[in-house]
């Protein structure tokens, strides 16, 4: 388990400085404002929850710069970013729960011909390791997860229950995968012949690179040759659909129950908020913002926020729905106006 944090200790973890209170005091973890005790640790991110922050019991509050004051008994950091700074000191108390103990259990299957090290992994019941996967050092195995042949998943990775990793596919560092995701399932690909879909066969892999997240329940088709790629610190939420052949850039933020369509292409740093989608064989470029239910249908430029289906810059798509809002009033004019017109003399 991890130990306790003193306030002095707090303040160096979080890069914050101290408003108030004693540096030898104590805290032992971390809870919400409204749910917090005295040895707990809570952080004020945004203003909504000011009223909790008056009244909460917590020892210390992370907070931003400008306050000064709060409940009495309560210690107070300031910190530039509270949100950031309060995920460091969840990190710190979870680490004991995270802690790699390592060893295969009797009742997972690990094929002769896989590569590991069976003191520097961790396999739980109900995993398959298949012929040729490689698994790297600090890399656990979650319940009933299936690591196909010749998989190479890198080191200090979590791949959690019930997660899918189809033949050939490569997992890189410090990669997390949420339970029930399937990585490298068959692209949709048919052939209308004579009547009938034809199968395509789907031969390429999925690559996915460090520091990615999977969510749970999402799912990464394997590419129709090459490569499905995810870049380096991109997170996917749950419930997304990444089609055959997708590239998605470095640190995009791709959110539930969006879809990108075959050969679609994400730039860097692109935000793909829920419900959104992207049709196939179309660009976004970087530092793009597709909001909520957004609709690209062809290549759009970076640096932009897109709405609306088809997507358009959001002040285009504002102007236009503001227009759209006036035509039942505009259709009413019209109306009278036809009626002033065929009225006879």
């Amino acid at each position: 388990m991890a130990f306790a944090l003193s306030l002095e200790a707090l303040v160096q973890l979080t890069g914050g400085q101290l408003v108030r209170g004693n540096p030898d005091l104590s805290f032992h973890g971390v809870a919400a404002l409204d749910a917090a005790g005295p040895d707990e640790v809570s952080f004020l991110g945004n203003e909504k929850y000011r009223a909790q922050f008056l009244e909460t019991r917590a020892g210390v509050v992370i907070l931003p710069p400008g306050i000064n004051a709060g409940p009495q008994a309560t210690a107070l950091i300031s910190a530039a970013n509270p949100s950031l700074a309060f995920a460091a000191v969840v990190r710190h108390f979870s680490t004991g729960t995270r802690e790699l103990q390592p060893g295969i259990h009797p009742r997972a299957i690990v094929e002769p011909g896989a590569i590991l090290n069976p003191t520097n992994v961790r396999i739980h019941p109900g995993a398959v390791i298949m012929t040729g996967a490689t698994i790297g050092d600090g890399t656990e195995i979650g319940p009933n997860a299936v690591i196909g042949e010749e998989v190479t998943i890198g080191n200090d990775c979590r791949i959690m229950a019930n997660v899918s990793i189809r033949e050939r596919c490569r997992i890189g560092n410090r990669v997390i995968l949420q339970p029930g995701c399937v990585i490298g399932s068959d692209g949709y690909g048919y052939e209308l012949h004579e009547g009938k879909h034809i199968k395509i066969d789907q031969v390429g892999i999925v690559e996915i690179n460090d520091d990615v997240e999977i969510g749970a329940n999402s799912t990464i088709d394997r590419a129709r040759f090459g490569k499905t790629v995810i870049g380096q610190g991109t997170k996917i939420d749950n419930l997304v659909q990444i089609a055959h052949n997708v590239v998605i850039g470095s640190h995009c933020l791709v959110v539930s129950q969006s879809g990108l369509a075959g050969s679609s292409k994400l730039g860097n740093y692109v935000t793909v908020a829920a419900q959104a989608g992207v049709g196939g064989h179309v660009t976004v470029g970087d530092r793009a913002t597709l909001i909520g239910r957004a609709g690209v249908t062809a290549s759009v430029p970076g640096d932009e926020t897109y709405a609306g289906k088809p997507a358009l810059p959001m002040r285009e798509e504002m102007k236009l729905q503001a227009h759209v809002r006036r035509l039942p009033k505009l259709i009413e004019r019209v109306k009278a106006l036809e009626k002033s017109i065929a009225r006879p003399d």
